[in-house]
């Protein structure tokens, strides 16, 4: 096994143990994105020197005693995250040179754990999109054919994992853009309950709907992750203060009395064939495991697309009015008067998909049109988070497919913005409840991988990391690697 190949848990061992040190960990990750970089495209910046220092720096921590499992582990994070320092672009031309002068709060827990930032990823232009062909730079490509799509919007964060250039990786999940990408990336993607983790320095999209959660080789570096990043932070007034359990007690090998519903809704018109039957042997494989399952209905599913592309518009619209040409960021240098300012900036500034959402959402939001809209989306945001609590009072956990489809090639959907919408139809109702949810591989499609989606209780991590590992340890599609060289 090469360096760079390792999980979390398999590097900790060989840096505890010196057989390497976190130095030459990440000169063997930065070798890989050397190597492969240029085909996969997954970065916006490196930061190379800056994570020679910081892996010299853990190796003194761990020389004078200090250990964690995180302590000089090589890791990247979505463009989206602030990073005190370090160039953070939202892959938008609105933030070309946008450098913050401090980090997000997930940045100072990986930071304080001895993390070794080795860039910010690639995405979709302000977290907007399913394919990260919304970047204003470039598209990320999937490491499995460089002809497709790694998802969006976190596509750089899902196919660095994949192609071996980080350890883990960060995301942010607004409608299933980290479910999403792991999925057609063949990797762990995890979006925490809506609070578990502080958004303090995440860039906003729709403040009510965005999380962030990791990229993981496997599932229980997914819950090594999870230990560092959830907690309380007074800086974010929705964050939860709750008792943060150790992630790792729950990876238990077996689902004996756990039981798992099957939403019939999500294996409705409009799944691909292919994957529904390898979801489908997934949930099998959940019964041998001990799983009790039982069908159950969430009735308002098919509303939760719509009601997401008018509530996610909404607040972009007011968000993303910040961005005015006065404070930070791009200003237009030939403006003739502050309103012509404001108007080229905003023109120039954002890419199409980010002004057809401002668009949509400032019109869900007129005078006149409130109540049509926008109020009666949050209503059927109601009937959906009912739905799933109905549904958890019998069973555990629930199980459906991550995406409808393998990834798709680039260019196939961007003349067609209601198909690329219907890319996260099974991870957008997860969003609008506000709970967790764990896609991992589930097998292969067209030689492309599938995920499974495990959708868990409010702060039911521990439950979905349980049932993501049993079945995991009971096959082998995560020991699957692309080959790009």
């Amino acid at each position: 096994m090469k360096p760079y190949e390792a999980t979390i848990h398999e590097a900790h061992e060989l840096l505890k143990t010196r057989q390497i040190s976190s130095v030459e960990l990440t000169r063997s990750v930065l070798e890989r994105i050397e190597a492969v970089e240029s085909l996969v495209h997954a970065f916006m910046t490196l930061t190379p020197e800056l994570a020679l220092e910081q892996a010299r720096k853990a190796d003194e921590r761990r020389a004078s005693g200090e250990d964690n499992p995180l302590l000089g582990i090589p890791m990247a994070l979505k463009d989206v995250l602030s990073t005190k320092g370090v160039r953070t672009t939202c892959s938008s031309k609105m933030l070309e040179n946008f450098v913050p002068i401090y980090d997000a709060f997930v940045a100072e827990r990986l930071k304080d754990q001895g993390a070794v930032l080795v860039g910010k990823t690639n995405m979709d232009e302000f977290a907007m999109g399913s394919s990260t062909e919304n970047s204003a730079y470039f598209t990320t490509l999937n490491p499995w054919d460089l002809t497709r799509v790694p998802g969006g919007s976190s596509g750089g964060s899902a196919a660095a994992v994949a192609a071996d250039q980080a350890i883990f990786a960060l995301g942010s999940d607004t409608g299933g853009s980290i479910r999403q990408p792991a999925s057609l990336c063949g990797v762990v993607g995890m979006k925490p309950t809506y609070g578990a983790v502080s958004r303090f320095g995440l860039v906003a999209f729709a403040s009510s709907l965005d999380q962030i959660g990791p990229f993981t080789k496997d599932v229980t570096d997914c819950a090594l992750v999870m230990n560092a990043i959830t907690g309380h932070d007074q800086r974010d007034s929705t964050s939860l203060d709750f008792p943060v359990p150790d992630y790792t007690k729950a990876l238990i090998p077996d689902l004996k009395g756990i039981r798992v519903g099957i939403p019939r809704e999500y294996f409705a018109q409009g799944i691909e064939p292919e994957t529904e039957k390898l979801v489908r042997a997934a949930i099998d494989k959940l019964r041998e495991l001990g799983a009790e399952l039982g069908e159950v209905s969430l009735p308002h599913t098919d509303y939760g697309l719509p009601a997401y592309y008018l509530i996610a518009p909404a607040e972009c619209s007011a968000n993303l009015a910040r961005y005015d040409g006065v404070k930070y960021g791009y200003s237009a240098p030939d403006a003739e008067s502050m309103w012509d300012g404001y108007f080229k900036t905003r023109e120039r500034g954002f890419g199409p998909e980010v002004t057809r959402r401002i668009m949509l959402g400032t019109y869900a939001l007129s005078s006149g049109y409130y109540d049509a809209y926008y109020l009666k989306a949050q209503k059927v945001r109601t009937l959906i988070k009912r739905d799933f609590d109905e549904a958890f009072e019998k069973f555990d956990l629930l199980v459906a497919p991550t995406s409808p489809d393998v990834a798709f090639k680039v260019g196939e959907r961007t003349d067609d913005p209601l198909a690329m919408y219907a890319s996260d139809v099974c991870t957008i109702p997860v969003n609008l409840a506000g709970i967790p949810g764990i896609s991992l591989p589930c097998g292969f499609a067209h030689d492309l991988p599938v995920g499974v989606q495990l959708i868990g209780k409010p702060l039911g991590e521990e439950m979905l990391l349980r049932g993501a590992y049993a079945y995991e340890q009971a096959t082998d599609w995560l020991r699957r690697k692309p080959n790009l060289l």
